[in-house]
């Protein structure tokens, strides 16, 4: 090997290293700094029954459409809903895991379009729910209420094929006696 191949080597192993130690002593000087400011009080920390309440008081009625953007007017045992729609297999999967809070005159449908039992479960829930399956033609035919999110893994079936899944909050169904053979009414697409 040459002296200028050695040389051209050299520095570059200089660079590289040299490189690392600026990042690696820059990250160090952040978190000192971060540590300084929290020793002056200049970061609030508070407990997370104070978080809860403050996003508690920020759920105004018209937040809700942020987290359910896409809703469509349904009708679900004689009541009037507002129906957030999970018709792919990524918007199934995920339902309502994760939301904060679901508005009182708020579902979601779950759109199957085969029928099967369809399972539904509480992961990552942060509220309990009314479950109803039902058919093809809307006419409910399984309800699971007061669904804890205590109650993952365990997963709700129905007993009866269903092509559609309809989760509200609990005592919807109690709220507005909805029983077996009732039904939901979607929404008829408008031709534009």
């Amino acid at each position: 090997m040459k002296t200028a191949e050695r040389v051209v080597i050299v520095a570059l192993l200089v660079v590289l290293f040299g490189g690392a130690y600026v990042g690696y002593t820059a990250v160090q000087q952040k978190r000192a700094d971060y540590r300084a400011e929290v020793a002056a009080g200049k970061f609030e920390i508070r407990d997370e029954a104070e978080v809860a309440v403050v996003e508690t008081e920020s759920e105004s009625p018209s937040d809700w459409r942020s987290i359910y953007p896409n809703t469509v007017p349904m009708t679900l045992g004689g009541v009037s809903v507002e129906v957030s729609v999970a018709d792919s297999m990524s918007e199934r999967i995920k339902g309502l895991s994760g939301t904060p809070y679901l508005p009182t005159y708020v579902v979601k449908l779950f759109a199957f379009g085969v029928p099967g039992t369809h399972s539904i479960w509480m992961k990552d829930m942060n509220y309990s729910l009314d479950i109803l399956w039902a058919d093809e033609d809307g006419t409910i035919v399984h309800i699971e209420e007061n669904v804890s999110p205590d109650t993952f893994p365990e997963s709700f079936t129905s007993p009866t094929p269903a092509w559609f899944v309809v989760e509200a909050n609990a005592g919807f169904v109690a709220q507005h006696n909805i029983q077996l053979g009732d039904e939901l009414i979607l929404p008829t697409p408008t031709s534009e």
